[in-house]
């Protein structure tokens, strides 16, 4: 198991790069609407000021700027990726186990 470092400062700045499980995918890009959506939604619940965002195909890089006093990142993308996910069709494919956790393969 990866031994992570994680760099809490309230109030920081943080660089982000995120990747969809299947490489060659282009999910990114085609449902840019739906992934907006889900920052929207995340920034309202709890704000964070983008300084910098860059949407590829199946990645993407983002520098946050956190208000003071708070460092919860972590939250911030859980809610990201948890309305991202929600508002996709399950269509990829996922494994037993997956299906059985009710995990995405996005």
């Amino acid at each position: 198991m990866p031994d992570y470092r994680r760099n809490r400062v309230p109030g920081g700045t943080y660089f982000f790069t995120i990747n969809l499980r299947d490489r060659t995918s282009d999910l990114l890009i085609v449902r840019i609407d739906v992934l907006r959506a889900a920052v929207r939604d995340a920034r309202t619940r709890a704000p964070f000021h983008i300084d910098a965002w860059v949407v590829l195909p199946e990645h993407m890089h983002c520098i946050w700027t956190l208000p003071p006093n708070d460092y919860d990142y972590s939250g911030r993308w859980r809610a990201i990726k948890k309305a991202f996910s929600k508002s996709l069709p399950p269509t990829e494919p996922r494994s037993f186990i997956r299906r059985q956790r009710g995990e995405r393969g996005i």
